[in-house]
């Protein structure tokens, strides 16, 4: 099946609150032209530089959402143009976010990476790290970055009671952090989650963002 073709099958089985994000990492700008012939205008990388070539190269209305693990160092590359940071998991990192949008006149929307599976390989904050670096005095000086919600993965398992269980436990960090520091802030309303394998049981759980890769663009 050709990627059109895959893209409105899985967009057939997404409700229209859910927005999906098309995991483009290392695929070639054709392969992205094609997705976005067809329609698809938010896509998902996880290597800065890459990520500002192909910026460079392709439309300028496409929105780039950055989902890997993100270096300090490398947030100067895509600082200028990204449209969500998926995966932030420490203060330092928010910081250096905050600074280069700041050199960019603009404010960059984040979501905090939670560990929500039995991998230890996997990034996230535990709840106690979220809530005391959002009490910290730090937290509260940057205006250049929004929160807008939080984002996990899930245990690469078989078992969909456990992957049901990990969703349900990221909803209610979402719901807790909500209540507690997000309150008046509307825009405090993302729950990214699910992927190729388990994105329909992310949604069945809450999720408004699912990132897709291998079921829109075929394995590497």
């Amino acid at each position: 099946m050709s990627i059109a073709e895959n893209l409105t099958k899985i967009k057939a089985t997404i409700p229209n609150h859910v927005k999906l994000v098309a995991v483009s990492k290392t695929k070639p700008n054709e392969a992205i032209l094609e997705a976005y012939q067809a329609g698809q205008r938010i896509f998902g990388e996880n290597r800065p530089q890459e990520l500002q070539k192909k910026q460079a190269e392709l439309p300028s209305d496409i929105e780039w959402h950055f989902i890997g693990h993100l270096q300090t160092n490398k947030v100067k590359y895509i600082a200028p143009f990204v449209r969500l940071i998926h995966g932030v998991e420490s203060l330092k990192l928010l910081q250096e976010i905050n600074k280069e949008a700041k050199k960019n006149k603009r404010i960059i929307p984040c979501l905090l990476e939670f560990h929500i599976a039995n991998e230890e390989t996997k990034f996230g904050l535990s709840i106690e790290e979220a809530r005391e670096m959002l009490k910290n005095t730090a937290f509260s000086e940057l205006q250049n970055i929004s929160i807008q919600g939080v984002m996990g993965m899930a245990t690469y398992t078989e078992d969909e009671t456990q992957i049901i269980q990990e969703f349900k436990k990221l909803k209610s960090i979402f719901a807790f952090l909500k209540e507690e520091f997000f309150k008046q802030q509307d825009s405090f309303s993302e729950i990214s989650m699910g992927m190729s394998g388990d994105y329909l049981l992310a949604i069945k759980e809450g999720s408004t963002l699912i990132r897709i890769g291998s079921s829109i663009f075929g394995n590497r």
